[in-house]
């Protein structure tokens, strides 16, 4: 009998997609985790990792901090993306990476606004730009949980909003602020009006990771798990885009035109601070802590896993460690 030919084995950067999308790690996850690793094997000359080890991952990330220059954080990402490759793809544990060069992280204190610089910057922004910023500005939700909310999780009644898979994965409550229900409700009633028509188009369904979908096969169609900011446009999801599939559908707003009408805002109101859209999420932490509201309810509100993090705020206020008057001003 003739042999059978044999199916070739998935392309290792395929393998690392596969088992990403298995982990349900978001499509910004899958696309930096992609590139470094294939930045990696390229600067070991396409070598299979399989044949390289700790020496050569040591190599690659020093070499990134020495000769690249780049931040802590971006090391880190990359060393994220090849710890991921080596367990969870090749099934290898690599030993502890302590002769890496880690690039130096800067201990600087965020950018924060004042409340008057605060309401010059939302007093130039209007229309969906100005609901979301004033969004990041009353609950502290940061950029991506924003533009990811869903219908279901606003609590008109209960003036609530629940943020889904925030970072870490951990799901938190926030307050929805008084002063933007109005405008929100208004907003709402104008999406379902676009959700009905997509509905007669046939394209109202929304993305929703996999162990969703399959626990709720109704519900990438159903009103409550729509975006509550969506585009203005179909597109193909970039998971099956590359694989010449996947149905056209509405996803949720591009955060870049938010960090744009942002910029433009800080410009118009003629601010010299490099402000962003997580700058709003720095205010808000900073104003509620100048209005007495005690460290862990803030660290419960921005989601921070350890308080540590949240006590920055306290050095932005100069209530911290340093928090003393000159010997000048006595």
């Amino acid at each position: 009998m003739p042999d059978t030919p044999s199916t070739p084995a998935p392309k290792l950067l395929d393998q690392v997609r596969d088992r990403i999308r298995v982990k349900h790690y978001s499509i910004r996850t899958e696309t930096q985790y992609v590139q470094w690793i294939r930045r990696f094997i390229l600067f070991h000359d396409k070598r299979h990792p399989r044949d390289l080890g700790a020496p050569e991952v040591e190599a690659f990330l020093t070499h990134l901090a020495v000769e690249g220059n780049v931040a802590a954080s971006t090391q880190n990402q990359a060393l994220s993306a090849l710890l991921f490759l080596y367990k969870e793809v090749l099934g290898i544990d690599l030993p502890w990476l302590k002769d890496v060069t880690r690039a130096k992280r800067p201990q600087r204190l965020p950018v924060v606004l004042t409340r008057d610089e605060v309401r010059a910057v939302l007093g130039k922004m209007d229309g969906v730009y100005g609901l979301l910023a004033r969004l990041l500005y009353g609950t502290g939700m940061r950029l991506m949980e924003v533009i990811r909310l869903r219908v279901k999780d606003v609590e008109f009644a209960r003036g609530e909003i629940l943020v889904r898979d925030g970072k870490g994965a951990k799901d938190r409550v926030t307050m929805l602020p008084q002063s933007v229900v109005a405008d929100l409700q208004a907003h709402l009633i104008k999406r379902r009006a676009l959700f009905e028509q997509d509905k007669l188009a046939g394209k109202a369904t929304v993305y929703l990771p996999d162990a969703l979908a399959k626990k709720y096969p109704n519900a990438p169609t159903e009103w409550g798990w729509q975006y509550v900011f969506v585009s203005g446009s179909y597109s193909i999801d970039p998971r099956h885009a590359e694989e010449g599939g996947g149905e056209e559908r509405r996803h949720h707003l591009d955060e870049k035109l938010l960090q744009r009408a942002m910029k433009r805002a800080v410009t118009a109101a003629g601010l010299a601070k490099p402000a962003t859209p997580h700058t709003l999420r720095h205010s808000f932490a900073t104003h509620l802590l100048e209005r007495g509201q005690d460290i862990r309810t803030i660290q419960e509100l921005l989601g921070h896993k350890d308080v540590a993090t949240t006590m920055i705020y306290t050095h932005v206020l100069n209530k911290g460690g340093h928090g003393v008057v000159s010997p000048l001003d006595g």
